[in-house]
């Protein structure tokens, strides 16, 4: 998989050794990490991405990414998909920021980066969910274009779901 870029960040895929110095919480030669990255969110994607590799095989397209900062270099958090797409092309999206950058609408763009680049690798839809409190995820979800879709006792449920060409005639 390729970097994804956005006017302020560069998500940059994830692959096996990535993933088990994320997971170990080392860096890699040259990686400079904010202040609370990988945070055990980030440690637990790295290590269902490594789940993923050796259950079923690389989920490329639908992988995992870091999140770093063009401004300056800083791995600020981590995004991507939760695994290959279903039988019915859905894929499952997470993201998450260290605390000193969030507010700054960077978790937006990155999800919209992803919403666009599942759209275009053939996804029909991209779910995501966000515990009930977590009224800045939700807004998340929501600015990027994700609808709600429902809930439970702990949980909000999103989606963003388009129609193939072929789904038309």
């Amino acid at each position: 998989m390729e970097p994804l870029r956005t006017r302020r960040l560069v998500l940059l895929p994830l692959d096996a050794g990535r993933a088990r110095r994320l997971a170990a919480g080392q860096p890699g030669t040259g990686d400079r990490w904010a202040e609370g990255y990988p945070d055990a969110g980030d440690r637990a994607g790295a290590e269902r991405y490594l789940r993923v590799l050796a259950d079923t095989g690389d989920p490329a397209p639908y992988g995992a990414f870091e999140i770093q900062r063009r401004s300056d270099g800083l791995l600020i958090g981590g995004a991507g998909f939760h695994g290959p797409a279903d039988g019915e092309g859905r894929v499952t999206v997470g993201y998450g920021l260290v605390p000193a950058v969030r507010g700054r609408g960077y978790a937006v763009e990155a999800l919209r980066a992803l919403l666009e680049y599942a759209r275009v690798h053939g996804a029909v839809a991209v779910l995501g969910d966000t515990d009930r409190e977590n009224t800045a995820s939700q807004h998340v979800m929501t600015s990027a274009g994700m609808l709600p879709v429902g809930e439970d006792e702990q949980l909000r449920y999103y989606a963003i779901s388009w129609v193939r060409p072929a789904d038309t005639l």
